[in-house]
């Protein structure tokens, strides 16, 4: 059995692929890269409390779009 080319992976195949194979370090690796280049992060302070989360629309709004029913990420 050939091993998979995890660079030409997308981010979801890959996170489901680490998932599956969570003892294979070159994918986690991979992986991790591909997050740190393709990545869309939101940099913000550490909350206070959870009121803090209000000001913080976009952040909200990100979350609950990205979010899928039934793949277990928050």
């Amino acid at each position: 059995m050939s091993k998979p080319n995890f660079h030409a992976m997308s981010q979801k195949e890959l996170h489901d692929y680490v998932l599956a194979h969570r003892e294979g370090e070159e994918a986690f690796y991979v992986y991790v890269d591909k997050l740190h280049v393709e990545g869309k992060w939101i940099e913000m302070p550490p909350l206070q409390s959870e009121q803090d989360l209000e000001n913080y629309p976009k952040f909200i709004e990100r979350i609950r779009s990205s979010y899928e029913p039934g793949d277990g990420a928050v």
